[in-house]
């Protein structure tokens, strides 16, 4: 397993999250999103650290309110939601899960 050091260049381990993407042009503070994004669904624990470094837990507190629900699988969504004590967040105007559809 390849340890990750700190840097603020998106290390070239997470290439496989931004296969549509050229990492060298992929922004820390413009694509912040995608960024917290793509690790927090598919990241390693190392890979998750470094996003941890670069953004601290405010910055990603604030994706998961704001984004997390309509950009994460459930399962994901729901793990970094409990694991980080939110309780707030923006709701998904669309169903977003099969008992959804049921409720509405």
């Amino acid at each position: 397993m390849e340890k990750i050091s700190f840097s603020r260049q998106i290390p070239v381990a997470l290439k496989p999250y931004f296969q549509e993407y050229d990492i060298a042009r992929l922004d820390i503070s413009r694509d912040a999103n995608l960024i917290i994004q793509r690790v927090l669904e598919f990241g390693t624990w190392d890979e998750i650290r470094w996003l941890f470094q670069l953004y601290r837990g405010k910055r990603i507190r604030s994706y998961l309110r704001e984004h997390g629900e309509r950009g994460l699988k459930p399962v994901t969504f729901n793990y970094w939601r409990k694991l980080l004590d939110i309780r707030r967040w923006k709701r998904s105007p669309f169903p977003t899960a099969l008992g959804d559809v049921w409720n509405h």
